[in-house]
Parts: structure tokens; C-alpha cells; sequence
């Protein structure tokens, strides 16, 4: 009994195996993401990071079903939500949610708060009467910070922490499990930022929720992330913990990404780190090998062959020639 209490307790909550987006082109097929392996446990916030571009939005698109997968699978609690059918993916639904980038265009200008937050209770009939629907829409309202004298208020009339925590509340509606948070705090202030990730790390403790973080902000992802996958090109070419991603980052772009971190002391002398040179991979019909070899300082023949993920110290990946 012992032993199946643990292995309850190790499963994790959302996985991705060998997840694949295509997009058609007039070139070719755009490889957004290509081969993903994923594994989130329950109660923990993996950071996904990684340069505009990259497939972290897709990628989180993906999980959520948003759009559909070239190939692969995502398990959530075991089973392969893609195979599941509309009427399951509606009470799917209920259980993973997304909190998107922009708090402005995500909200529907001609609807309240009221409305926008009572929107996903109406649609999924949740409540029969008025009443409760309007202790529900409070409540939810005073677990994000966001004053009842707002409940009128339309999006044009908040400044974007609030129009963000109308949104969080949106997300939070439903009573999740897994929320995908797709670059929640880029487009605010820093001020702002710092009380909104404090609010969704306080939300996570109180309600056991598991987060996707996506963000090209590594100041960010230290800060909230237990887990970190470094992405490029539709790859995850780095994945460990948040403390051993810091200490000791292994992957070249990683390192380089690390690098690029601005000092904020006026005292700091000038970086004379080697700046990354070279053009982008194209990601349509990509030649095999790794693709960032082409701004690598350290690239060499063994790059130009396929490469996967391998464990070089515990619970850290990599997929690099160095290491293979």
C-alpha cells in the first residue's frame, strides 16, 4: 500500500512525449516544435524560456489543446487528452486553463469585470441563479486583489495589473488544476510584475495548482520556477532544476542567455564575454544536427548529427555534441 501511495505521489500531472507542431509554408514545413519531452508534477511551476520565436507559446498552446498536434502525445493525469473527443475536452476544460500575455487584447472591451469573470461560469453553467453566480464573481474578485467597486469597471479603465488580475481570475474560475501562463507579467511594469508573481505563487500555495511559466525573462524564471527547460528553435535543449540551472548551466545558448543577464550596479565593469554571432537556423526544413550550431563558438563536425536529450549529472539534460 506504502509503495503505490509513492508511485501516486511521483506521477506527474501533465506530460509531453515527442510533441510535434508543423506549419505548412510555401518553403516547406515550419518545425515549431519538434520532439518535446515534458513532465510536470503536481504543485510545481515549470519555467519555459527561451528567445521570441523559439515555440514556448505554441508549445503552451499544445498542453492545452488550443491547437492540435503534428504528432506526440500530452497525458494529463495518464491519459492522452488528444485523443479525447469534444464533449471530453469540455470538462477537460474545467481543469486546464491559460492566463495570456497581453491583459488588454485578451479581454473582451465591451463586457465588465463582472461579465468577463462570470463569462466561463455562464458558459459552463456552473450556477442556476443570479445570486451565487454574484458571490462566485466577488469571491474570485477578492482572492486576485481587485476592489468590488471595480465589478462596472469595462478593460479601457484599468491599467494593466488590474486588466492582468481580471484575467487571472478568469483563469481561475473553474477551479483548475494546470494553468499555462503565457508570459503573463512581459507587458507590465517592474513594480507591477513583482506583485502579480506574488500573487500566482501565493495562489499556487493555497490551491496546490501547477503552472507552465512561459517567459523569455531569466530573472523571472528564477523567481518563480521549480523546474526550467531552456527552448531553441522548437527544441528543449537544456532541463533541470531552477537552483542547477543557475549554478551550473551546461548548454551554450543556456550559458549564453545567463551572460546576457544585465549587472545592476554602476560599479560593474564591462562584460568582455564573447557576444553570440551568426544567423538564426531557418526552422522550415530543418537540416539534421543542432540548431544553433551556426552561432556556436564551440560547434564542430559532431554538431552536424542528430542529437537527443542526455542526463549528464542527476535530473539535468542536455542535448549538445559536447556531452554526447
Amino acid at each position: 500500500m506504502k509503495d503505490m501511495v509513492q508511485e501516486n505521489v511521483n506521477t506527474p500531472l501533465l506530460e509531453a512525449i515527442g510533441l510535434k507542431k508543423y506549419f505548412k509554408t510555401g518553403n516547406g514545413l515550419l518545425h515549431a516544435v519538434d520532439g518535446v519531452d515534458l513532465s510536470i508534477p503536481k504543485g510545481k511551476t515549470l519555467g519555459l524560456v527561451g528567445e521570441s520565436g523559439c515555440g514556448k507559446s505554441t508549445l503552451g498552446r499544445l498542453l492545452l489543446r488550443l491547437i492540435e498536434a503534428t504528432e506526440g502525445e500530452v497525458r494529463y493525469a495518464g491519459e492522452n487528452i488528444l485523443n479525447y473527443r469534444a464533449f471530453q475536452m469540455r470538462e477537460m476544460r474545467k481543469k486546464i486553463q491559460i492566463i495570456f500575455q497581453d491583459p488588454y487584447s485578451s479581454l473582451d472591451s465591451r463586457m465588465s469585470v463582472f461579465q468577463l469573470i462570470a463569462e466561463p461560469l455562464l458558459i459552463n453553467r456552473i450556477y442556476s441563479n443570479r445570486r451565487d453566480l454574484e458571490r462566485r464573481v466577488n469571491e474570485l474578485m477578492e482572492t486576485v486583489g481587485l476592489a468590488s467597486r471595480l465589478s462596472n469597471s469595462y478593460p479601457h479603465e484599468l491599467d494593466g495589473g488590474r486588466r492582468q488580475r481580471v484575467g487571472i481570475a478568469r483563469s481561475l474560475a473553474l477551479n483548475p488544476e494546470f494553468i499555462v501562463c503565457d508570459e503573463p507579467v512581459s507587458a507590465l511594469d517592474v513594480s507591477i510584475q513583482a506583485q502579480i508573481l506574488n500573487l500566482l505563487m501565493d495562489l499556487q500555495d493555497q490551491m496546490g495548482l501547477t503552472y507552465v511559466f512561459i517567459t523569455h525573462d531569466l530573472s523571472v524564471v528564477r523567481h518563480i520556477s521549480d523546474e526550467c527547460a531552456v527552448m531553441y528553435l522548437g527544441q528543449i535543449v537544456e532541463k533541470t532544476n531552477s537552483k542547477e540551472l543557475f549554478k551550473n548551466p551546461v548548454h551554450p545558448y543556456t550559458q549564453a542567455l545567463l551572460k546576457a543577464i544585465p549587472v545592476p550596479r554602476l560599479s560593474a565593469a564591462m562584460s568582455h564575454e564573447r557576444i553570440l554571432k551568426g544567423e538564426l537556423s531557418s526552422p522550415v526544413n530543418p537540416a539534421p544536427g543542432c540548431r544553433f550550431a551556426s552561432r556556436c563558438p564551440k560547434a564542430g563536425e559532431a554538431c552536424k548529427k542528430d542529437l537527443q536529450l542526455r542526463e549528464v549529472s542527476p535530473e539535468h539534460y542536455v542535448m549538445c555534441s559536447l556531452w554526447n
